[in-house]
């Protein structure tokens, strides 16, 4: 089994995704064919992001297995507090029932308070 990580985003925040294939795949032949999906789906995608939706074109037509969120078996939170391990629930939501994505702010403390307009 060979592993390929797709990476998206900036210095400030990214995302990553991992598909697995049984073929080993020259680097090269993986980054040409990443950027032919990209190019072909980048203004017309439905997933979240656009590795999502490369990683599904991947799986789709070109023998990877995208291992996303939704094929997890189990998850284990681990700690060297006895305390703070447990087995994560993978059901995806959190007990208010919200799918977790990143916000990023910038925030300046010397700025104080600003007011609407």
């Amino acid at each position: 089994m060979y592993f390929y990580e797709l990476h998206e985003g900036d210095e400030d925040i990214f995302s990553d995704v991992l598909l697995a294939r049984d073929d080993e795949m020259d680097p090269d032949e993986f980054f040409e064919l990443v950027q032919a999906i990209r190019r072909r789906i980048q203004d017309s995608y439905e997933d979240d992001t656009l590795i999502e939706a490369i990683a599904v074109e991947l799986e789709r037509d070109h023998g990877f297995v995208f291992i996303s969120d939704e094929r997890l078996t189990a998850a284990a939170n681990v700690s060297t507090e006895d305390s703070e391990n447990f087995l994560t629930d993978i059901g995806g939501d959190d007990e208010r029932g919200a799918d977790f994505r990143a916000i990023v702010a910038e925030f300046d403390p010397e700025a104080g308070p600003t007011r609407p307009n």
